[in-house]
């Protein structure tokens, strides 16, 4: 039972912050619900005007996603890199193969979507 006293201890310190989050918000939330105005309630989206018909049908430029999910694909591969140097001796010439390999095919993606000019701001 000893041997559970610090995960007992850690899992009520995170039930109080959770608990003591929620409290804290509610007694905020009541203190400045009468505080209402119009830019207050206004929608706020990727820096694109609110209106009741937003040009375009409403929809977002596609280069936002696009470069969200670069931005996750780079992330990943920082992932995958950052283990990878930490061992890199004891992994050999075999974990220097895999690697290339797994650069290489990061990287063509990369080249498609800049020779498509999915990275330009235009």
């Amino acid at each position: 039972m000893n041997a559970y006293v610090p995960l007992l201890a850690m899992i009520g310190v995170a039930a109080a912050i959770a608990i003591a989050g929620i409290v804290a918000s509610e007694i905020l939330g009541r203190m400045t619900a009468g505080r209402f105005n119009r830019i207050k309630n206004l929608n706020y989206e990727c820096g694109i005007e609110a209106t009741p018909v937003a040009e375009g049908s409403g929809r977002f430029p596609v280069k936002y996603y696009i470069t969200a999910m670069i931005f996750i694909i780079f992330d990943i591969e920082v992932v995958f890199l950052y283990p990878w140097s930490v061992s890199f001796e004891r992994l050999g010439a075999w974990g220097l193969i895999e690697m290339i390999l797994f650069l290489a095919l990061m990287t063509l993606p990369f080249v498609y979507v800049w020779r498509r000019g999915g990275l330009e701001w235009d």
